[in-house]
């Protein structure tokens, strides 16, 4: 057992506002997302409604011609050039529709509204420095692993989720448009960590005084903020679906609600995206528990007790795996995956907040 070292409380204070001030910035970077929705013009959005308009087509992605746009015209120099019409990759939808595109993103084509996005993201990497260095203080005021509580284990959560939404950003993949509900919900999961949840600075309970926690808890928090990104996807995936099949019907659908719509990637790319960032973490999930289990028969003298925190882990498991044969079968493809998927997610989150929170168990100490 390692000797309880003194809190150093000037670190623990200005780990406190390091995490304000990255609300702060957060904040920020929130209007900044929100006006590159707003300010996006739909001139290169549209693609979603023409798309459905021509022959069904099958198969891989694939290169077509715009089926709407007229040859687009280039001015120079007092004369007149003609291009040919511009060529988009679409990609098949997940049901038996048409092949459509990705939308041009959140700022829709437009300059103004790509320049406020990429001060969002800019913003959001200087608010998740400043939660970084939250964190890394919070863990060198006392001298341990920095997620040994609620408040401790949400604010590391909402860091790591930034962290993976950056890390794709730095891949070269297009997602920017999960900016704007992932600092959302990371000021909403903040503003809950800083106020309901919020822990002074302290040594552990002897329980979880265990290299363990370094490992156990660690792959739990990046399992959870990778988890957070494939539910975002799947709940966008729905959105989207709904509105390219009621395109196909030929239903009417409000300008705003396409504007939105038509700036996302097509439902298929969706679709594919949560189901590999589920596929990626849900190994260190299994990992997760199988650590857990382990731990627990240091701490507790048994593998497994079936205690509310090792049964929703077991659920969320459960959840999972189901989700990703279901994905892999073709019969559950498509929207029921995806509930199933937002179910687990479902899952994943209670056992967190709503097992530390209501239930009673050996894991009640984390709760605050």
């Amino acid at each position: 057992m390692n000797i309880a070292a003194a809190v150093n409380e000037n670190l623990a204070e200005t780990s406190n506002y390091l995490v304000y001030s990255a609300m702060a910035v957060y904040t920020l970077a929130f209007v900044a997302h929100l006006a590159e929705w707003v300010l996006g013009t739909r001139s290169k959005v549209g693609r979603t409604a023409a798309a459905l308009t021509v022959d069904q087509v099958t198969g891989a992605d694939q290169e077509r011609t715009a089926p709407d746009g007229p040859a687009v015209t280039v001015r120079k120099g007092g004369g007149t050039e003609v291009i040919e019409r511009p060529t988009v990759v679409t990609r098949s939808s997940a049901g038996s529709r048409p092949d459509v595109p990705d939308g041009p993103g959140a700022a829709g084509g437009s300059e103004k509204g790509d320049l406020y996005g990429r001060v969002a993201v800019s913003l959001t990497t200087l608010a998740f420095l400043l939660h970084a260095g939250g964190v890394l203080t919070r863990a060198l005021s006392v001298q341990r692993a920095p997620w040994g509580n609620m408040y401790e284990f949400s604010t590391t959560f909402s860091m790591v989720a930034v962290a993976a939404y950056l890390g794709f950003l730095a891949a070269g993949k297009n997602i920017r448009w999960l900016g704007l509900p992932l600092v959302t919900t990371v000021l909403l999961d903040l503003g809950l960590a800083v106020t309901v949840l919020y822990t002074a600075s302290d040594q552990l309970v002897p329980a979880l005084d265990s290299y363990w926690l370094w490992i156990h808890v660690s792959c739990a928090i990046i399992c959870g903020a990778v988890f957070y990104l494939g539910a975002v996807g799947s709940l966008f995936f729905l959105l989207r679906d709904r509105y390219e099949a009621r395109r196909v019907e030929g239903h009417k659908v409000s300008a705003l609600n396409a504007s939105i719509m038509d700036r996302l990637p097509a439902a298929a790319t969706l679709d594919k995206f949560a189901y590999r960032v589920n596929a990626l973490v849900f190994p260190l999930w299994t990992f997760t528990i199988i650590a857990g289990a382990i731990w627990a028969e240091a701490a507790w003298g048994r593998y497994w007790g079936w205690d509310p925190k090792e049964v929703w882990s077991f659920i969320t498991w459960v959840g999972y795996a189901t989700y990703l044969h279901a994905r892999a079968t073709a019969g559950w493809k498509g929207r029921k995956a995806a509930y199933l998927a937002l179910v687990a997610f479902g899952c994943f989150l209670f056992n967190y907040y709503g097992v530390n929170i209501f239930v009673d168990s050996k894991h009640s100490y984390s709760g605050t």
